[in-house]
């Protein structure tokens, strides 16, 4: 099974606009998401590459399994 590995932030912005999420807000270097049925907005920063730590924690806040975000990630 492949690992998670850090991405850039428009990588993950992909991600989150495949799997449905809208753009709310931008204050910053942070860009915020949401989508309908989430306890919290998604946050990521706007670097180079994103932490895996962070990826891991907004795939918890999304619900999302770290095996499916790798399956969406390779289509």
């Amino acid at each position: 099974m492949p690992k998670l590995k850090p991405v850039s932030w428009k990588e993950f912005e992909k991600f989150l606009k495949f799997i449905g999420c809208v753009f709310l807000r931008e204050k910053g270097d942070h860009r915020v998401w949401g989508r309908t049925g989430l306890k919290r907005p998604v946050v990521i920063p706007k670097v180079k590459s994103i932490p895996i730590f962070v990826i891991r924690n907004n795939l918890r806040i999304l619900n999302i399994q770290v095996s499916e975000y790798l399956e969406i990630l390779d289509k």
